[in-house]
């Protein structure tokens, strides 16, 4: 044998030996035992050179040492706890309880390099129960059916009043409350289903009925109130007889609660006739939906007690209590108009509002503890209501666009033959797939019992910024069909809606910036929060050995991820182990590979910036692109495995998932390139991109096949847009253009015989209109084709057909009232002549009416 084949041998040994070891994650001791025996096969049976004897025996005693569990506390540990312990970012309150809520689940399998697909792919497909179902098809499809959504938000800024009393009948409000409260405790798939549907006709109706079942009275009440303040409340929450709202948004605080000023001052005061301890309280909220209306106020609040009646702090924090808007000095009922979607939005103000200390939701014991609540319900809430929205509209424009692609023509065919519009119903048809994923896998999730902090911040952003693409790219599809307002514009009232759900709930900006990969980060990374807790230990002995195991697991985390992110990347993560052996084998690899490229990039920037990271806002926002991508395409694999792995998505699946590595690779390169250490980034890239960036965007073949699924009726449309309301009725366009789109493939034969006829002389008209007549006289068609073929043409002309409007109408100051018997909804007023008659029916004492109120 050669001296080059022997040295071969050995390199393979101790390098590919490594690298197998730390692919695999194998334990420390493991791992130097396997060293040892290395070591000494070389020394007995190797060439004899000294100097790679002693080298190797060095390196061997290097590896022992961290076996050494007392000695390498006291001798690495301890100094390196003391260095830890200096570098520790300031963390304010509320980012350690924003930190702290909800719980990892498939976010910390990305993070940790190695993602354990089992774990995924072991949930149940999520499924509606026949009570659910029933009211999808019952009260969820008639609803639908009473929404003009122009009547709505141009004639009344408001729904009739007859919509409003069918929301609070069949307990739109009640989807989370518990039936033992009267209210129809759906699940969480159920409950974005609902919101999927409706917001796909009407964003008024989808906010109006969403907020209830979000972050709302009816939430908080379930989760932290007293046995005693959910008897008082959540019946009529249920019943529709008490309306809710929460304010937490106030003019000098929007994202940063932190900031809030309003405040409650712990006194004594006169209730009822009598003097008791309670709170003072004074408030100026603003973007509170339903306030105008609502007969609850759930308030977010300061907690001072500068006399110590409650207990010995002066400042207790963020409190949270619910608050009847019928007492003195509550003010509410004036209105925003939030880019003229009509749903009840508005300010609310409280000028020395006094109220008993049990109106505290949980009790006096809640206090100060009100911001970790919301975050707590946000991990979950902000999971369902504006993922689910933004999943409606863009199953609306998927069914919508792609039907009026084919139905317009433009130089003699349909205007979905032209490649620059097929790449933007591409578009909209693959990021409505992700949203649609997103939200089904999520809710099943929740459902199980998770509570995905992290996913929730994830889809909230990605949602309502994809739910933005597509309604740009439908607008552009449909071009001035989408501009002109009026009652035939189906378009352009959920195209204005976009920009409202990108603001709430945390600003998008925010939201990427800071949330996503600045909770992750900690919450996810399997050594991160325990390496903090340690270090915060007041138990210094036990802080040094809990912090020791997870920094000697990190560092041999950190290596693993180094082999797992070189190897991938050399091998295209080819042999990586995926859950199945299906066409999508290969979208389950490339998530493997980026998820240990990940983790690296963030070890590593977790270690040269410390805590100045949490201020490079875009190098987090590029991570948390990359962590968002990957839970995205996650979500997309295991929703096609849910809905039976039906072929005739594949084209969808594979656009989906694509776009988001695609997306993933570019956010990692711009990390890259942007790193301040450079000797850092260029020793990552080397492990991360040893070949390059070798990812590549979708295909136009591919973009081809998802025109075709988008445009041509079937199955695999009706599945993308499965929520979407298209009864067949008039003033329902998503039913007409469907039926124009079916009726567009059954004549396409006939109009191919027109345009043969055309080319031939036999017609002299280029106007479809004109060559019916002609072509029947010619008997190029008979007379039955062309009656058909009349009614098909004035169906299209009539979706096609855009408003017009004399200049008086577009006034709303000379617009004749209604007549009072259809008078609709406008103020607060209105809104609780529903809700008192139903209080009368029930034999309960009316609520007298607030100054505001009389004034309205």
């Amino acid at each position: 044998m050669s001296g080059y084949t022997i040295g071969l041998f050995w390199f393979l040994l101790f390098f590919g030996g490594g690298i197998f070891l730390a692919y695999r994650r194998t334990d420390l001791l493991t791992s130097t035992i396997a060293a040892g025996i290395a070591v000494a096969a070389y020394v007995v049976l190797g060439d004899g050179n000294w100097l790679w004897n002693i080298l190797l025996i060095a390196a061997f005693g290097v590896m022992v040492v961290p076996n050494l569990v007392e000695f390498r506390r006291e001798t690495l540990t301890r100094p390196l706890l003391a260095i830890y312990r200096k570098m520790l970012p300031t963390m304010s309150d509320t980012e350690r309880e924003a930190l702290e809520a909800g719980n990892v689940w498939w976010d910390g399998e990305l993070f940790s390099g190695m993602p354990e697909w089992d774990r995924l792919m072991s949930y149940p497909a999520p499924k509606l129960s026949d009570e659910e179902q029933a009211f999808i098809d019952g009260p969820c499809e008639k609803l639908c059916e009473m929404l003009d959504d122009w009547d709505i938000c141009h004639e009344r800024a408001d729904m009739p009043k007859e919509v409003w009393d069918y929301i609070i009948e069949k307990r739109f409000f009640a989807m989370i409350i518990p039936k033992q409260y009267g209210g129809l405790q759906f699940s969480a798939y159920a409950n974005a289903a609902v919101i999927t549907k409706l917001a796909g006709r009407s964003p008024t109706a989808s906010s109006t009925v969403g907020v209830p079942n979000s972050l709302g009275p009816a939430e908080l009440l379930l989760h932290y109130g007293t046995e005693e303040q959910k008897q008082h409340y959540l019946p009529g929450l249920a019943a529709g007889t008490e309306i809710p709202c929460f304010a937490l948004t106030s003019p000098q605080a929007g994202s940063d609660a932190a900031a809030l000023i309003d405040s409650g001052v712990v006194c004594k005061g006169n209730w009822n006739g009598k003097t008791i301890t309670g709170i003072r309280l004074n408030w100026d909220k603003r973007y509170i939906t339903l306030a105008p209306v609502a007969t609850v106020l759930g308030l977010a609040f300061k907690l001072y007690d500068p006399e110590h009646l409650i207990g010995d702090k002066d400042e207790y924090g963020i409190t949270a209590a619910l608050i009847p808007t019928n007492i003195p000095g509550v003010e509410v009922g004036r209105r925003h108009n939030p880019l003229t979607i009509a749903f009840q939005n508005g300010p609310t103000s409280g000028k020395d509002v006094f109220v008993p200390l049990d109106y505290i939701i949980g009790g006096p014991e809640m206090a100060g503890k009100g911001w970790k609540m919301l975050v707590e319900l946000l991990s979950v809430g902000r999971a369902i209501t504006l993922p689910s929205t933004s999943a409606g509209g863009g199953q609306a424009a998927s069914y919508a666009t792609g039907a009026y692609a084919v139905i317009r023509k433009q130089f003699n065919t349909s205007i979905a033959n032209f490649e620059g519009v097929g790449e933007a119903l591409t578009r909209i048809a693959g990021h409505t797939y992700i949203m649609n994923a997103a939200v089904a896998v999520t809710a099943g999730a929740i459902d199980q019992g998770e509570k995905p902090a992290v996913p929730s911040a994830i889809l909230k952003y990605h949602c309502t910024e994809l739910s933005r693409k597509v309604a740009n790219d439908a607008m552009d599809v449909h071009g001035g069909k989408g501009v002109m307002m009026g009652p035939n514009n189906y378009l352009g009232r959920a195209f204005m809606a976009t920009p409202i759900a990108i603001t709430v709930e945390g600003a998008n900006i925010l939201t990427r910036s800071l949330i996503i990969y600045g909770q992750g980060a900690i919450r996810c990374h399997p050594f991160v929060l325990k390496e903090l807790h340690a270090a915060s230990d007041d138990d210094l002995d036990r802080g040094l050995v809990e912090f020791d195991a997870a920094l000697f697991g990190h560092i041999g985390y950190a290596i693993s991820n180094m082999a797992r992110s070189f190897f991938l990347a050399l091998t295209h993560a080819k042999f990586s182990r995926v859950p199945l052996n299906t066409p999508t084998r290969r979208y389950y690899q490339n998530i493997n590979r980026y998820s240990a490229a990940f983790a690296l990039a963030s070890d590593f920037a977790m270690l040269s910036l410390g805590g100045a990271l949490k201020k490079k806002e875009l190098l987090s926002a590029r991570l948390g692109d990359i962590l968002s991508s990957m839970y995205l395409a996650s979500t997309v694999l295991k929703h096609f495995e849910n809905q039976g792995r039906r072929a005739t998505d594949l084209p969808l699946v594979e656009w989906s998932v694509r776009t988001l590595m695609y997306q993933a690779q570019e956010a990692l390169h711009a990390f890259l390139r942007n790193f301040p250490n450079r000797w850092v980034a260029a020793l990552l890239r080397v492990f991360i991109f040893p070949r390059g960036r070798t990812y590549s965007a979708p295909s136009d073949e591919i973009s081809r096949k998802v025109v075709e699924l988008i445009t041509t009726p079937g199955e695999a449309r009706e599945r993308l847009s499965q929520l979407a309301y298209k009864t067949l009725e008039p003033g329902n366009p998503l039913g007409l253009l469907q039926e124009a789109l079916e009726l567009a493939t059954e004549y396409e034969p006939i109009e191919r015989r027109l345009r043969q006829a055309r080319r031939e002389g036999l017609l002299s008209s280029d106007y479809l209109g004109e060559q019916i007549g002609e072509a029947e006289k010619a008997q190029v068609i008979s007379k039955a084709e062309a009656r058909n073929m009349r009614s098909y043409h004035n169906k299209v002309l009539a979706l096609l057909a855009v408003d017009d409007f004399a200049p008086d109408e577009l006034s709303r100051n000379t617009r004749k009232p209604e007549p009072a018997a259809t008078k609709p909804i406008q103020n607060k007023t209105d809104v609780k002549k529903t809700v008192v008659a139903k209080k009368s029916s029930k034999k309960k004492t009316a609520r007298k009416t607030s100054k505001s109120q009389e004034k309205a």
